[in-house]
């Protein structure tokens, strides 16, 4: 079972989204604590929220949401109806290039389920370890919102880090925060060293993760959301608790944003294993 925001964080939407597909009945939660009140969901409920997200990004409402999921639509049909909005979509102006990318892999992540890849899931120690970052907010989770807020922020890093007299020692690390702002977005580089006075970065030391559960994802960055299906399902089917925050480790970052070539470990603090 997993909280409401580990669930929002592994289906990658927000913490008040949850809230109020609660409120209006279309994704309840699989219990609630009668004393506290609090949320709690399953990893078979991923599924349901895929196509509720893959729904709403097409443009459907979320009363004509509730009547398609409610429907059992097939992964066939529903591909058929995604597939048809996309073409809509690719003759849109640039500004929606971005939902174009989403609805891909939203589809992509439907398409698979049933048949999950096999992922190997290692549990690890985490080390600390001192970063330099800097931190933006996203609308929402998803390469659609993330992408355009932690791309320049890795920019920005990149020119100001050696500008600041420190020295990266470690691939980039990513984590976030859910806040009814938004997505506070961490875009972060492992470094050495003593800052300039006056830098604009932050210097953070992450605490070491006695024990976490981690996976490699290849490829896409838009087709991630599948490594994050798998690893929750992973740890609900072992007994473990998912702690804050899962970090994103990018092991080998193409200079082409769309490339096939990436190379990130998703990284999750976890619990002793209940019962």
């Amino acid at each position: 079972m997993f909280t409401i925001g580990d669930f929002a964080r592994f289906g990658r939407v927000s913490v008040r989204m949850l809230r109020h597909y609660d409120e209006i009945g279309l994704l309840p939660p699989a219990t609630v604590d009668a004393s506290t009140g609090y949320r709690f969901y399953t990893a078979d409920q991923l599924a349901r929220l895929n196509r509720i997200a893959a729904l709403k990004d097409l443009g459907f409402t979320l009363h004509q949401v509730a009547q398609i999921v409610d429907d059992r639509l097939s992964a066939e049909r529903l591909r058929g109806m995604l597939q048809l909005r996309k073409a809509q979509l690719a003759q849109q102006v640039a500004a929606d290039t971005a939902r174009l990318a989403a609805v891909e892999a939203r589809l992509r992540r439907i398409e698979k389920e049933g048949d999950m890849p096999a992922q190997d899931v290692v549990i690890t120690t985490v080390p600390a370890t001192l970063v330099a970052e800097l931190v933006g907010v996203a609308a929402g989770y998803g390469d659609h919102a993330i992408g355009p807020v932690i791309q320049p922020l890795y920019k920005r890093l990149d020119a100001l880090v050696p500008a600041s007299g420190l020295t990266i020692v470690g691939p980039s690390i990513a984590y976030y925060e859910d806040t009814e702002e938004g997505v506070v977005v961490h875009a972060a580089e492992q470094v050495a060293g003593t800052p300039v006075t006056g830098t604009p970065l932050t210097l953070v030391r992450l605490p070491e993760v006695p024990r976490a559960a981690t996976t490699v994802h290849r490829g896409r960055l838009a087709d991630i959301d599948p490594a994050f299906d798998a690893l929750a399902r992973w740890i609900d089917e072992n007994g473990y608790t998912a702690l804050d925050p899962v970090r994103e480790v990018y092991l080998h970052c193409p200079p082409d944003i769309d490339s096939s070539e990436w190379v990130v470990e998703l990284q999750v603090p976890i619990s002793t294993p209940q019962g």
